[in-house]
């Protein structure tokens, strides 16, 4: 997943990098996120890593609280690079990431300025810089899965986009927009491979589908 020129190598990731925690968003290896910053720690986090790598952790709080910037936060993030910025005549930034490598934290620290920054290791996902081996997924049952879990959602869909996007393009993208949940989602980051990440998206939809049947049956 490296080689352009704006692509850090796996040595030169940055030791300590700020975080961003947000529940329900879900960064991913070769993805891309965008965001909206308003808050200004946030703001300030953003000019500063501008300055520096590009680069900031995306985390998700382990517990839902009024201010998930100080709330507990899963152990496991994804750090990525800022690759597009834009300010708003209201003082907000848009910015977008696009996923680099998953990371454990091993410890953080609120820095002066609000925000988190955190010592990270990366030795255990080292592969989420290669190319992901997708030979063995099942992409017919992906797609059964994925057409019943769009159509209880109420979900439209371009599926012949679909039909032409790469397995790993596809699963990536999914699992950062449908609406499961944070836990779901945080299940789905630490997948070991692609295949096991599809198979809990499978997993995943199949008993959204089941339940609302269910329901639908009790009415």
């Amino acid at each position: 997943m490296t080689g352009g020129i704006f692509d850090p190598n796996f040595e030169d990731l940055p030791t300590e990098i700020p975080l961003f925690p947000l529940e329900g968003a879900l960064l991913l290896p070769g993805g891309t996120l965008p965001l909206n910053i308003f808050e200004p720690r946030y703001l300030t986090m953003i000019d500063q890593a501008l300055g520096n790598s590009r680069c900031i952790g995306m985390v998700q709080p382990s517990q839902t609280t009024q201010d998930e910037g100080t709330a507990p936060i899963y152990k496991t993030g994804c750090l990525g690079r800022i690759t597009s910025f834009m300010e708003t005549d209201d003082g907000r930034y848009l910015i977008s990431l696009q996923g680099i490598i998953r990371f454990s934290i091993k410890h953080e620290h609120l820095n002066d300025f609000g925000y988190r920054k955190a010592v990270c290791d990366y030795n255990s996902y080292c592969k989420d810089m290669e190319e992901a081996d997708d030979s063995n997924l099942d992409r017919t049952k992906l797609l059964h899965c994925l057409k019943a879990y769009f159509d209880t959602n109420s979900i439209d869909a371009d599926w012949k986009a679909i039909e032409h996007t790469s397995n790993h393009r596809l699963i990536n993208t999914l699992a950062m927009i449908c609406p499961f949940s944070a836990a779901e989602k945080q299940a789905i980051l630490e997948a070991t491979t692609l295949i096991e990440r599809a198979n809990i998206m499978e997993t995943i939809m199949n008993m959204a589908v089941h339940q609302k049947n269910q329901n639908t049956a009790r009415q």
